[in-house]
């Protein structure tokens, strides 16, 4: 089977890792007998220097002419001037809402290989394994009014926060339904002593509840969420929650992992690849940003990056069988201590990014 893979690699490390992702996409098609065409488009910063656009419309164009999506990371220093009109960041919040992505999972799992690598206590690390859903699609990174201006020589910023019945109903069924193929507990996270839109949130939310009676639900403030997630990851099995939220939480759980750099994520929209007997059309990338300070270094970790990949086979092709053979890949080379820098303690054998790639390729194929 032929598959279309858009491949927005972005800035920084971006282009480092979805090298390695897309090299070893290829070795499983050589492996299984598909062929993956890929087609790169410009998007963030780099978009910005050669379009004058942080999300060009040829890029929208061959994204939605694609199976699904592969995506790097946008940033970085020469492009953070504050006051400017233009942002990298716009080419991501771009495609989330040119392609209609409303659902962003982000699973975490404490790998007992790497459990050196994070700075949490081993024993609080022991079986940590859970899904955070993050809404995409609402909240203050879209809705309107958002502006500056400046009032009575005073500079003046509005950001709004606004979510919708339809939307928060279509996110929590997301996250009850992959509850009841996992442990069967939803945590929900909202802000409803202080914020309306967290009222609604979980208004709507014990309406659902009731509709998944096998389900165990729990509330949480985010504050006291941002806590547990340090004090009792393990508790954890399916964590749901609004735009702003999921981007905080998700950043911090990382350090769970050991290294942004080993997490991937998959942002799901409404349309439904035919080729796959109906997987959810997606966007797969990585949780690390640029990291301008590693950038051109052959340095970066791949890893997020290669998982996002077996997220694709997965979710979106209905590839099962080859998204599993690319985890167990990654898991073998990580149980032999080959380590990038960022997850490198003494007594590790230290790799280059191109290394890493190839170690996974070279177990893809010896599987």
């Amino acid at each position: 089977m032929d598959y279309t893979i858009a491949v927005l690699p972005g800035d920084g490390i971006g282009p480092e890792v979805t090298n390695e992702a897309k090299r070893v996409l290829n070795t499983i098609g050589d492996v299984f007998s598909h062929r993956f065409n890929f087609m790169e488009g410009l998007v963030g910063g780099i978009a910005i220097d050669e379009t004058g656009i942080a999300l060009p419309e040829d890029t929208i164009e061959i994204s939605r002419q694609s199976d699904s999506v592969l995506f790097g990371a946008v940033g970085g220093p020469k492009w953070d001037d504050p006051s400017a009109l233009v942002r990298p960041e716009d080419g991501i919040i771009g495609i989330r809402k040119a392609l209609r992505l409303y659902a962003n999972i982000r699973p975490v799992v404490a790998q007992k290989d790497l459990l050196k690598a994070s700075p949490i206590k081993e024993e609080r690390l022991t079986g940590v394994d859970f899904v955070v859903i993050r809404e995409l699609t609402g909240g203050l990174y879209f809705a309107k009014p958002k502006k500056r201006w400046t009032n009575r020589n005073d500079r003046m910023a509005v950001d709004t926060l606004t979510y919708s019945e339809k939307e928060v109903t279509r996110i929590l069924k997301v996250a009850y339904d992959l509850a009841r193929t996992r442990r069967h507990r939803v945590t929900s996270v909202d802000k409803a002593n202080v914020l309306e839109s967290s009222r609604l949130w979980r208004e709507i939310c014990i309406e659902i509840a009731a509709e998944y009676p096998d389900v165990e639900t729990t509330h949480i403030l985010v504050d006291a969420c941002a806590m547990q997630l340090i004090q009792d990851p393990g508790s954890f099995d399916v964590i749901v929650t609004e735009n702003m939220f999921g981007d905080i939480l998700t950043d911090e759980a990382s350090v769970l992992a050991g290294s942004m750099g080993l997490l991937p994520s998959a942002s799901l929209g409404v349309k439904k690849v035919k080729k796959s007997g109906g997987g959810q059309f997606g966007l797969y990338e990585p949780i690390h940003g640029t990291a301008p300070d590693i950038a051109g270094k052959n340095a970066a970790n791949p890893l997020g990056s290669i998982l996002s990949a077996a997220m694709l086979l997965r979710l979106s092709l209905g590839l099962d069988q080859e998204a599993q053979c690319l985890e167990q890949a990654v898991a073998r080379v990580i149980s032999e201590r080959y380590r990038t820098p960022d997850i490198f303690i003494p007594g590790d054998k230290i790799v280059t990014t191109t290394e890493m790639g190839q170690l996974v390729v070279d177990q893809v194929y010896n599987r």
